[in-house]
């Protein structure tokens, strides 16, 4: 068994224009001072990173990486979570993630998609110059909008659309195998991978690509009502990545599943800071044991009540209070009495 690492964080929803949020160097200090020992990259984010340049230049790779040990933390994986996204957008969603992309992309779809295969490549790329093995990213999707059915689905759509996501992420995911990364995507609603059976989809139309594997997350699975501690069994060995977070399902008499267009606060399905949720991170972390997870515990903060600072020092002790230190010999051990073939042969009465 393997102890897993952590806590990181992942900065997406910290970074910001005031200090200590709006610069590399302020962010790891302020994160180190929370507790962490790692933190997590929004590769889209310029004011952490030049991802342009961090593909170009190990040099500049070591020097960020540096910034951060010297603060007390390590880089323990890059996101191209928005990038990801706008790899395959459905037409019907075109202007809402247009802002995802650069301005000189934003009203072309075709323009943009490449250039966020471009940022993937480049992604990919920095996290090899950076010596780090796994990446974080959404799918994107092409069927999302036709997820519930009315009217019923034509025959083929659905087998159409994967076809196309695989045909785009094909090539990302043999340039991720050249630079011995592995693309971690975040099973995650809005996504056309949005649970089990739609990765196997994705999984077997990239012909089970070494480098096709999962980010873990059980806060979109207990809002899908989906059995979170079944999937970590299920696939143990696709799941390269882990975010901590939180959630809550209280249906009511009014709403369920799809929230009735509410906002977080008035939602069935809410999500929260760690431990003020229905999350068993007990049982998850003792299957990531269990199953030798030995990558990071990463905490994503995502709450509809709580200040984000709260949550981010409170889930850095949460998760140092979860992470098992795993054993390296049987507890029994002190009553082990030694045995040999010839022992073991008559213990069966194989031998008179």
């Amino acid at each position: 068994m393997k102890t897993i690492k952590g806590p990181a964080l992942f900065l997406a929803q910290f970074a910001g224009d005031e200090a200590p949020f709006n610069s590399w160097d302020s962010i790891t200090k302020w994160a180190a001072d929370c507790g962490y020992k790692g933190v997590q990259v929004p590769s889209w984010d310029g004011r952490l990173i030049d991802l342009a340049k961090a593909a170009e230049s190990k040099d500049y790779c070591d020097e960020f990486k540096g910034v951060a040990e010297a603060n007390g933390v390590e880089v323990t994986e890059l996101s191209t979570h928005l990038q990801g996204q706008l790899v395959a957008v459905h037409p019907a969603y075109d202007a809402a993630f247009d802002g995802f992309a650069a301005a000189e992309v934003q009203g072309n779809p075709k323009a943009r998609q490449a250039w966020a295969v471009d940022q993937v490549k480049k992604a990919l790329t920095t996290s090899k110059n950076m010596g780090i093995a796994q990446h974080a990213t959404f799918s994107g999707a092409l069927a999302w909008p036709y997820i519930y059915p009315w009217p019923q689905r034509p025959g083929g759509l659905v087998e159409a659309a994967f076809d196309e996501l695989a045909s785009r992420w094909k090539p990302l995911l043999d340039h991720a195998d050249d630079c011995g990364v592995d693309v971690c995507y975040e099973i995650h609603p809005g996504e056309d991978l949005h649970d089990g059976a739609t990765f196997e989809m994705f999984l077997k139309r990239v012909r089970g690509h070494a480098r096709c594997n999962m980010l873990y997350d059980p806060s979109h699975y207990v809002l899908q009502c989906l059995d979170y501690l079944d999937n970590i069994d299920i696939y143990k060995d696709r799941i390269k990545m882990f975010h901590v977070k939180d959630a809550e399902f209280n249906p009511t008499g009014r709403q369920g599943v799809y929230g009735g267009f509410q906002s977080w606060v008035d939602r069935a399905g809410r999500f929260r800071s760690l431990g003020d949720g229905q999350v068993d991170f007990g049982a998850i972390f003792s299957k990531m044991a269990a199953n030798d997870f030995d990558g990071w515990a990463v905490v994503e903060w995502e709450c509809c009540l709580k200040h984000p600072e709260d949550g981010a020092r409170e889930g850095a002790q949460f998760v140092s209070d979860h992470i098992i230190r795993v054993t390296e010999r049987a507890f029994d051990d002190f009553a082990d009495g030694g045995a040999d073939d010839a022992v073991n042969r008559r213990m069966l009465g194989l031998e008179g």
